[in-house]
């Protein structure tokens, strides 16, 4: 196989999974516009160290992501759906192609191309890739600093390994010392696996490890100079006292289990593949007590090829780094998903030659489920859902809007061919499988269906759901009720180092939003709160100021699932 040939058919597939439909989405959670609004606010204030977003909130990343996000604004002109994601579908780009460079001269080009495409066609990496959030940036740095890395370590540690300081660099500016820690670990790890001097290898790590401090120190001392001791107690917070689990609020508390089931979870559809897969092996009785088994294992390890086993190092150590906070989240294991996907794709070349069948089985249910979906969209598009399906549960009339959204919106000849795509890879699926696949046929069939069904998902079913659950109309109705001038929120949830705020409504007012408590509201004035937040504002402020309202949103938010309403406030002689 032609390397050159499949980097750029890679990259074509993923500027086409990636770049297409970034913008075809309102924000419809807390967590995108509350990282957009942080860059909106580096360009309406031209402080692109410490901005304040909110009325009164301090970034709680380093701005690497946000800077990006801001400097491509700054040249489109505005930050928005599309800009705002754009860093994110970008290092999920670089990530991919580099990791394929990477395999393909280790491991050989198919099964390099084939973790690529598994990479970028699993669900926690492409949700991740197309959202405006620091996780995918992270990543990317995170990992493109592993290659690099063990790149370096192949010289022998001569030289200097610039692109990686260069990452690890962005990532500590994207999250925090993390970035720099778990990619210097893997390497020095292996380095001493495979017989390396303990100290040479501390020493030169070390100094990757400082180097890559560099530029982080001059934005943490430039911060500091801005936001003094707030700031250093949000860093202390968000980096030390997160990893130690003595937060001063609860944040994604989760036991060590958890992170295999997001795991599992994350790497769907590949995971029903293994599973399938385990019905179709040989098993034999392990034969041997358990030291002939660590004997074996151990000497697995040393037989391993090197590539194999750094990859297998930087699974073991950033999962098991990550089981040891309280905090967890399915996101923080993303930099592990690129290498499993490389031992995923030594996998299923395995399958393709001894268990063709389970490869088959797999690919007839994905595409099923391709069928499946437009038959579902054709019956909702012809009204033959009813509403009572849906019961008379609090959700209910959210869920009926979804339905009336997908039976609504105009069927353009794009919206077409995007909806049928998955059907059409699904028949080139059966035509492959009706044939001789002893080839790789069957194997890339599979992963178009995948393609095609995220590429679907994204063009044209979660846009028009999710654009009713967004609170981007309602920021819209507001607007057109105040053009111009503050406005304040009110919120009764006020937690102590992490002060909620709506984040949509305030990021599509361009960030005009602040806190009623925290700055002097002045005669009168217009606030947004919940209609159970009112009895605590009345009990608060009864006494200076008087509400009515001028506006009931009848959505349920997508930041706090509240019904929320605009009140004009005046104060009392």
């Amino acid at each position: 196989m032609d390397r050159r040939k499949y980097f750029w058919i890679l990259a074509l597939l993923c500027a086409c999974s990636l770049l297409l439909f970034l913008g075809e989405s309102s924000f419809h959670t807390r967590g995108e516009p509350r990282e957009a609004v942080v860059a909106l606010s580096m360009l309406q204030q031209g402080n692109w160290v410490l901005p304040v977003n909110n009325g009164v909130e301090l970034a709680f990343k380093p701005p690497f992501f946000h800077w990006c996000i801001a400097a491509i604004s700054a040249v489109a002109g505005a930050v928005n759906e599309y800009t705002a994601r754009m860093p994110s579908a970008l290092a999920l780009m670089a990530m991919v192609l580099v990791g394929y460079v990477f395999f393909a001269k280790r491991r050989g080009t198919e099964v390099a191309f084939l973790a690529a495409l598994i990479t970028l066609t699993n669900f926690e990496v492409h949700r991740a890739g197309v959202a405006c959030r620091v996780d995918m940036v992270l990543t990317a740095m995170m990992v493109i600093a592993l290659y690099q890395l063990y790149k370096w370590a192949e010289k022998d540690l001569k030289g200097v390994p610039v692109v990686a300081i260069l990452c690890l660099g962005a990532a500590a500016l994207t999250k925090g010392p993390v970035g720099i820690a778990l990619p210097c670990a893997v390497p020095a790890v292996f380095l001493w696996i495979r017989g390396k001097g303990f100290f040479r290898v501390f020493f030169a790590f070390f100094g990757v490890a400082v180097a890559a401090c560099i530029l982080p120190a001059l934005w943490y001392v430039a911060a500091y100079a801005q936001g003094g001791e707030r700031f250093l107690g949000l860093v202390l917070e968000e980096n030390v006292y997160r990893l130690m689990g003595k937060m001063t609020y609860a944040s994604h508390e989760n036991p060590a289990w958890y992170n295999v089931v997001t795991v599992v979870a994350g790497y769907v559809p590949y995971t029903l593949l293994v599973l399938l897969s385990l019905f179709f092996l040989h098993y034999r009785k392990p034969v041997g007590c358990w030291r002939t088994w660590w004997v074996r294992f151990k000497a697995y390890i040393r037989d391993m090829d090197d590539a194999r086993l750094y990859a297998l190092l930087s699974i073991a150590i950033i999962f098991v780094f990550y089981c040891i906070p309280k905090s967890k989240r399915s996101v923080y294991l993303l930099p592990i998903y690129p290498f499993i996907a490389y031992f995923l794709a030594e996998y299923i070349v395995y399958l393709r030659h001894r268990h063709l069948n389970a490869l088959r089985v797999f690919g007839s249910i994905m595409s099923g489920l391709s069928i499946l979906l437009l038959l579902v969209f054709m019956a909702v598009r012809m009204d033959w859902v009813p509403e009572s399906l849906f019961g008379d549960g609090r959700h209910a009339a959210e869920n009926i809007a979804y339905m009336h959204a997908l039976s609504d919106f105009p069927m353009t000849l794009l919206a077409v061919l995007i909806v049928a795509l998955p059907v059409m890879a699904a028949c080139w699926y059966f035509r492959v499988q009706h044939r001789n696949a002893a080839d790789n046929g069957i194997i890339y069939a599979c992963i178009g269906v995948i393609f095609s069904i995220f590429f679907a998902l994204d063009g044209v079913y979660q846009p028009t759901v999710l654009n009713v659950k967004s609170d981007k109309a309602v920021a819209e109705h507001i607007a057109r009720i105040v053009p111009e001038g503050r406005l304040y929120s009110f919120r009764t949830d006020v937690v102590p180092g992490n002060r909620m705020h709506p984040f949509t409504v305030n990021f599509y007012l361009g960030d005009r939003m602040v806190p009623f408590d925290c700055l002097d509201p002045g005669a009168e004035g217009y606030v947004f709160m919940g209609e159970d937040a009112v009895p605590v504002f009345e009990e608060r402020y009864g006494r200076d100021y008087t509400l009515e309202e001028v506006y009931n949103s009848n959505h349920r938010s997508c930041d706090d699932k509240r019904n929320n309403r605009l009140y004009r406030f005046r104060r009392l002689e």
